[in-house]
């Protein structure tokens, strides 16, 4: 049998091209292609091993006929297309946590910087001044560090910044009390973690939760000379309002590795006093980029010659003989895990998950997966079905796994509890025709619902009228209703309307259905 052959297409370092040929694989190394020249080649690889400067378009996947998998050195897929790549059955895999230690040295290393005023005081320095007089810094001891984030990174910024006597507070809704206690940090809410902290560090994905986590809003209400750090993602920030309380004084001074738009060339915060910046280079040292390189190579030669899979974007931890019949089961856990974690609210301490019925033999390991993945996406942008348990630990997530012998109203079932500071939250679900998945319960009611696309969440009184409204209003906006999805307590009592959209709805159609009669509750939601 021949060897499986990989293209290594962009700049690696040289030991990812041993360690694919010391576990059975060919390789090739081709840096700077094309993507005409690649698109020429592609057809005759097992596996492609990238960096950033690579980009998997369709044209790409559709010429690469024996394309088997597609390895990322480092975090982000921007540049590849997961949807179009699965669906040529091609598996997408990264390495999530090659560059933690990197990064959060370089986050250190930015507030320390602008602690000291540094880049200022070097640039007028080598400019033939001597202005001892105008820098007058700050010491980091004492002060309190404030993480929005207290994961893989942030976790370790914490350590860092312990060993520099700072008192460190974190935000994070999977941080738990215990998992603060053994990193030695207090967990608050957002309000109080900026009334408080002298600098912040943020270390959360961007997602639609935390886009503009720093609103103008926050910015001003945040602690009266304040100094901020991203070496995270851009987006998180709001730099227009960054720039005003930078300039009014409410900021005392900003670091940032990274932009909402980037490359940066021309940017609002350049002039503003007491910024500094560097261009994305939290990852970039070459210890790095060798584990990144290393771990990749790892990865896809164990998946090319054994069958392994490991941080896979796109599928989960399987055999070939359980694929077929958990492929559907996953599928559900996957939209109960991101139903409740889009609606839960508060602390978020205990997930569990039931399985019943049919359920119930199953391998648990691969459905627990898939429910982690659902329910983490929100705040995680490199959470996989592989790699969600690592994280649910590694942030205190008691996690558990339930197997019922009993058979229920239905022949098979999942449920998924989530235990909050408000309570317990539980959605359940079955497969109809053992390949379609579907919402039975929300939260102890009983309701009937395909999870979908972009949909509608509401929660109201159950009283005559209502239902018209809220249709008028969405069709108002133009809106198309899809499917319509009913439940309720009893008569006259609490109900839930599952609405499937055509589109998003935006932010003024939120505003207004939330103004509607009887409304307690809307929540936009996307699968």
């Amino acid at each position: 049998m021949s060897k499986p052959k990989v293209l290594i297409s962009d700049k690696m370092d040289s030991n990812a091209a041993r360690i694919f040929e010391e576990r059975g694989c060919d390789v090739d190394v081709k840096p700077g292609m094309s993507p005409d020249e690649l698109k020429a080649v592609i057809g005759d690889y097992h596996g492609l091993a990238i960096r950033s400067s690579t980009k998997v378009t369709p044209e790409i996947l559709d010429a690469a006929t024996n394309l088997k998998v597609i390895g990322r050195a480092g975090i982000g897929v921007d540049n590849v297309d997961i949807p179009y790549a699965s669906g040529k059955g091609v598996v997408v895999m990264n390495t999530p946590f090659g560059n933690s230690i990197t990064t959060a040295e370089h986050a250190i290393a930015m507030m320390m910087a602008l602690a000291r005023q540094i880049p200022e005081a070097n640039t007028r320095t080598k400019a033939g001044e001597w202005p001892k007089k105008d820098f007058m810094g700050v010491e980091v001891t004492a002060k309190t560090l404030g993480l929005i984030g207290a994961g893989n990174i942030g976790s370790i910024v914490a350590s860092r910044a312990q060993g520099l006597r700072m008192k460190v507070i974190a935000y994070d809704p999977f941080l738990t009390e215990d998992r603060a206690i053994e990193l030695g940090i207090e967990k608050v809410d957002l309000d109080t973690l900026l009334a408080r902290a002298d600098f912040v560090t943020l270390h959360t994905p961007l997602t639609d939760e935390t886009r503009n986590i720093l609103s103008r809003e926050r910015l001003e209400k945040a602690k009266p000379g304040i100094r901020i750090v991203n070496c995270a993602r851009g987006g998180l920030i709001d730099e227009v309002a960054l720039k005003d309380c930078l300039e009014s004084g409410q900021v005392a001074g900003a670091a940032l590795d990274v932009f909402a738009e980037e490359p940066a060339t021309d940017n609002p915060l350049f002039d503003a006093p007491n910024f500094i910046c560097t261009p994305h280079l939290g990852a970039s040292t070459t210890e790095a980029q060798v584990n990144v390189a290393l771990q990749v190579a790892e990865q896809m030669s164990d998946y090319l010659v054994n069958g392994g899979v490991t941080n896979a974007l796109n599928m989960p931890s399987l055999s070939a003989e359980e694929a077929p019949k958990l492929r559907p089961y996953m599928a559900l856990a996957q939209k109960l895990g991101s139903l409740v974690g889009q609606l839960a609210h508060g602390s978020l301490t205990k997930i569990s998950i039931e399985r019943e019925g049919a359920a119930s033999e199953l391998n648990g390991k691969p459905i627990t997966g898939a429910v982690l993945a659902g329910f983490m996406r929100r705040y995680s942008d490199t959470v996989n079905m592989v790699n969600a348990p690592y994280l649910a630990k590694e942030r205190g997530l008691d996690v558990s796994e339930i197997r019922h012998d009993r058979e229920g109203a239905f022949s098979t079932l999942i449920r998924v509890t989530v235990e909050t500071s408000s309570g317990p939250r539980s959605v359940a679900g079955t497969l109809f025709g053992t390949q379609s998945p579907r919402l039975v319960e929300i939260f102890g009611i009983g309701i009937e619902a395909e999870l979908d696309g972009d949909m509608l969440y509401v929660v109201n009184d159950d009283k005559p009228g209502f239902i018209g409204r809220i249709g008028t209003m969405l069709g108002g906006h133009g809106i198309n209703i899809g499917t319509f999805n009913l439940g309720r307590r009893d008569a006259g009592g609490e109900a839930v309307l599952l609405l499937s959209l055509d589109e998003h709805p935006g932010t003024e159609i939120m505003a207004e259905a939330e103004r509607l009669e009887g409304v307690k509750l809307v929540k936009a939601l996307s699968f």
